[in-house]
């Protein structure tokens, strides 16, 4: 490789490229190749790491709110919302809208999945905005460059409610569950890797999972909840575990989930246990067991999704239907409520998201 800068040492440059904004890279990669393939060399986010300047974001799909010109109040559309990607830096309590691809001129597909898997965003199925039609395509957005292209679809037949969960260091996005276009709950599984833009068919679950959650953390592939065809919206309250390193199922946890109950709210914390919202409080799994470690601040107690990431809890909801959304942050070591403070344009429902760090 040529030098960065010619009247600078490489390490000086690494190091001013290393204090940049996420939102600086796409400049950075369009000045020259070099530096285009400098900023994604793994070897240069490490140090952006080991130097304390790298950024959390947190990622969702959010319904997007307008201001109404007679009353001045921002609301949104209940019956008709229109989503978007939003980006939270929950370090500085910014808030910004994502560009969405070519093919989404008329919002994010309802019912999406987002992952996050290294510097890469991928929004994977859904439902037409416009026609409903259910769809098994990829998109994947580099955040280094700003740009957007169309991945492999998802093989085999249309699939929606699927749990989806990414392991950010191999950048690879696992799927599972949901059901396909006769509303019959899947037990298929499989894999995307983001960098050779292929899908790897896992072996199946034991059980038929539809509206399930998944979770990556620990190395393993945590699928939570969901129901098969006939229990229609009736929980269950078991789980399975895939492990990546003997490439199976491990048997069935009975009774993992106290009771059978929407898994959405679920999350892998850095501790390996899990933690979810239940009624007013936020409660975790550790040594097999559930107990309450926090109360959830009134304003979120009706909650649409939940972000972990290095002790750190994120919950964001509103204090009843058709309320702003607002989100607080948990810290796990002193159990202590943070509020972030949340733009009203940035206060619609949200059905989706992931975590990234840049």
């Amino acid at each position: 490789m040529t030098e960065l800068v010619s009247v600078l040492p490489d390490d000086i440059v690494r190091d001013c490229l290393t204090r940049v904004s996420y939102e600086g890279f796409p400049t950075i990669a369009s000045v020259c190749k070099d530096w285009m393939a400098e900023i994604q060399l793994p070897e240069f986010h490490r140090l952006r790491k080991n130097a304390g300047h790298v950024q959390k974001l947190i990622v969702m799909a959010q319904a997007r709110v307008e201001p109404n010109l007679t009353s001045g109040v921002i609301k949104c559309s209940v019956h008709h919302p229109v989503h978007r990607l939003t980006i939270c830096e929950p370090d500085t309590g910014v808030w910004r809208e994502l560009p969405l691809a070519p093919e989404m001129s008329a919002g994010l597909p309802m019912f999406c999945r987002l992952a996050g898997t290294g510097s890469y965003l991928v929004v994977m199925g859904g439902w037409d905005p416009m026609t409903w039609t259910v769809s098994n395509s990829v998109f994947v957005y580099n955040l280094l460059t700003a740009t957007w292209r169309r991945g492999v679809d998802m093989p085999g037949r249309p699939r929606t409610f699927f749990g989806c969960a990414s392991d950010s260091e191999r950048r690879i996005v696992y799927v599972a569950g949901g059901h396909d276009e006769d509303k019959v709950a899947l037990r298929s599984a499989m894999a995307y890797d983001v960098d050779k833009d292929e899908w790897v068919m896992l072996p199946d679950m034991a059980r038929d999972r539809d509206e399930c959650k998944a979770i990556f953390h620990a190395g393993k592939f945590r699928i939570v909840g969901g129901y098969c065809t006939e229990m229609q919206g009736r929980f269950e309250r078991t789980a399975e575990v895939f492990d990546v390193s003997t490439w199976c199922w491990n048997h069935v946890e009975e009774d993992f989930l106290e009771a059978g109950k929407c898994p959405r709210t679920c999350a892998g914390g850095d501790d390996g246990a899990v933690y979810m919202c239940r009624g007013a409080d936020v409660v975790a799994n550790k040594s097999a067991k559930w107990q309450v470690v926090a109360k959830l601040p009134a304003e979120v107690c009706n909650t649409a999704y939940t972000w972990m990431w290095l002790g750190k809890l994120m919950v964001i909801g509103s204090a009843g239907f058709g309320r702003s959304h607002v989100a607080y942050i948990l810290d796990l070591k002193s159990y202590a409520w943070t509020k972030l403070q949340t733009p009203e344009n940035y206060s619609g429902h949200v059905q989706a998201g992931c975590y990234l760090e840049i």
